[in-house]
């Protein structure tokens, strides 16, 4: 019984290395020559790589820095969890999207007229959507909302 327990969680610990990765795809796809992007929680890195070299931007849970960096210079978007603001501001007038959850607003607006984009079930849709023909991205596992929108850009 320990053996098959000790195999298990080996087995376990195994698939959840091989997920710590999130990719994001080009349109509704998860084929592996989809992959646009790669993100270890950290990093992001250009296709499918984790090599420092291939580093666009860094994330640290508020802002997202340029190259792999965390230096107050290289700050490109500040994150509060529903807004994205320009630069390191918190300022109004420098909100860039709202996000309620579901949907992606241009600017500081929660009116279905500005929804440039839905977030729903692993896609990014284009529009007030959920409908397969509008899926531009795909991803495997949670995004932060600054990041997919600043890699679709």
């Amino acid at each position: 019984m320990k053996r098959i327990l000790f195999i298990l969680f080996v087995f376990v610990l195994c698939v959840t290395a091989a997920e710590a990765q999130t990719y994001l795809y080009k349109g509704n796809s998860s084929y592996s020559g989809d992959i646009l992007y790669s993100w270890d929680g950290q990093y992001i890195y250009k296709g499918r790589s984790d090599y420092s070299g291939n580093t666009l931007y860094t994330w640290d849970g508020e802002y997202v820095y340029h190259g792999r960096s965390n230096y107050s210079g290289n700050i490109l978007y500040s994150w509060d969890g529903r807004y994205m603001y320009k630069g390191r501001s918190d300022y109004s007038g420098d909100i860039l999207i709202t996000f309620d959850g579901q949907y992606i607003y241009r600017g500081r607006s929660t009116y279905s007229g500005d929804i440039l984009y839905t977030v729903s079930g692993g896609h990014l849709y284009r529009g007030k959507s959920t409908y397969s023909g509008d899926i531009l991205y795909s991803f495997n596992a949670r995004i932060p909302i600054p990041l997919l929108l600043l890699l679709i850009q």
